[in-house]
């Protein structure tokens, strides 16, 4: 099985939907492992670009776990979720014959379940930032270190520009190993990418560097039809504008009220990838107003994971949208509609309500940020803050009608609504709103 690996914090899952997007141009049969999915479970197993269909997915399912159930025991266990599913993912790309696997690490690098593979064809690593701390460490010395964990000796790997704190630690790794690790640079902005947002082109461009190497190990060297601009053969430039991933960068009208309300996804949640939404966010905004004549108005629809860190998301959210010049009209904080959908019993409902505190930190710390913004434009703006407005609902679906009757009685108004901080809340999003 030939195997491209990728790990890093953000931007993985991008590069590999890029390089399996070009490979398949090349007429060889893909077979693409991402994490997490947003509505669907067959969405991580991708084949020709397509996720699995239900049929072979319940066949492969079922013969997966009852072999490992045969084989189980006290001291045995049966494997955990991720692990199950990467190894559902080996054997589906096995039986399917597919000439390429690209394997999105889930988790770290070093201790990851894809990290079973023994002699990848090639590695890359996306770029590093903190997430994950209480797992792979507190600094990016040791966040890289994990990272590199994927490096195989003799195969060679590519990154893209890191902090150099990070970069010193994936080249002592690569050393060790006798790894040739190579520092691509961004793609061309002038090269048009099926994914938005201009931090796409970091990502393109370690993809172009793994497809290179990857075709080149194959025999296949293509110098045909190079394009004058960026050097690209042809069927990487298609790739690369053909490539689709849901839930990064997606504009999706709402179903029920599409001139009145769009929803702007992105599953931004670390600090770096919060900056990168606010500039895409912002940058959609602006193209928006110069095409259409209705009074807009930019509202959040946020919640991150307990684990994560809000003070150094939310912040970084709203200065960087600032600095664009979009500023959000009002925010709204959910929980996720996963921790509705919890089969237990009773008694677990007060645990549910009290999770909504969560929620109301999250309000806290963003009525904090407008309140600091008020006193800084208090001598220029005698109206001062009153304009901003949050608010806590218990669910998704409750926000999303609150929404909706806005919008029904604010029928000269678009609402322009940014959903980010979690997959899982874009997921949920997406998943009732296409009911």
């Amino acid at each position: 099985m030939k195997i491209i690996h990728v790990a890093g914090t953000k931007g993985k899952g991008s590069t590999c939907t890029f390089s399996e997007s070009i490979l398949r141009c090349y007429g060889l049969r893909t077979g693409l492992f991402t994490s997490p999915h947003l509505i669907d479970v067959r969405e991580r197993f991708r084949l020709n670009g397509i996720e699995i269909s239900q049929e072979k997915f319940v066949d492969y399912f079922w013969c997966c776990f009852h072999k490992l159930k045969e084989k189980t025991s006290n001291e045995v266990p049966m494997p955990t979720y991720f692990c199950f599913l990467a190894l559902l993912a080996f054997k589906i790309f096995a039986a399917e014959q597919v000439d390429v696997v690209i394997l999105e690490v889930g988790l770290g690098g070093r201790f990851d379940a894809t990290n079973v593979i023994q002699k990848p064809v090639v590695c890359g690593i996306s770029s590093l930032g903190y997430d994950h701390m209480e797992i792979l460490g507190y600094t990016l010395a040791e966040i890289a270190a994990e990272k590199a964990g994927i490096f195989k000796s003799g195969v060679p790997a590519f990154t893209v520009p890191q902090p150099d704190e990070a970069m010193h630690v994936l080249n002592e790794k690569a050393s060790k190993l006798e790894v040739n690790l190579q520092v691509v640079e961004p793609l061309d902005s002038s090269q048009r990418l099926g994914l938005q947002g201009e931090h796409q082109y970091l990502n393109a461009g370690l993809a172009v560097a793994l497809c290179s190497t990857f075709l080149k190990e194959i025999g296949i060297d293509d110098k045909n039809g190079l394009n004058q601009t960026n050097g690209l053969p042809a069927k990487f430039i298609s790739g690369l504008s053909n490539a689709y991933l849901m839930g990064r960068a997606m504009v999706v009208p709402d179903l029920e009220l599409p001139e009145e309300i769009v929803y702007y996804l992105d599953g931004a949640h670390s600090p770096e990838s919060m900056e990168a939404c606010a500039i895409w966010f912002s940058k959609q905004i602006k193209q928006n107003q110069e095409r259409n004549q209705k009074r807009s108005e930019q509202i959040l629809l946020f919640n991150c994971m307990s684990v994560r860190d809000p003070s150094l998301l939310l912040p970084r959210l709203r200065s960087k949208c600032i600095e664009q010049g979009v500023d959000f009209k009002r925010a709204i904080f959910v929980p996720n509609v996963s921790v509705y959908n919890q089969v237990g019993s009773s008694s677990e409902v007060a645990t549910r309500v009290e999770s909504m505190s969560w929620q109301f930190g999250l309000q806290r710390l963003w009525e904090s940020l407008a309140r600091g913004k008020a006193k800084s434009n208090s001598r220029s703006d005698s109206k001062g803050n009153g304009e901003d407005k949050s608010f806590v609902f218990s669910s998704l679906p409750l926000a999303v009608d609150w929404l909706r009757d806005n919008a029904r009685q604010s029928k000269q108004v678009r609402f322009q609504v940014l959903v980010t901080g979690s997959l899982h809340l874009v997921g949920d999003l997406l998943r009732l709103i296409k009911k």
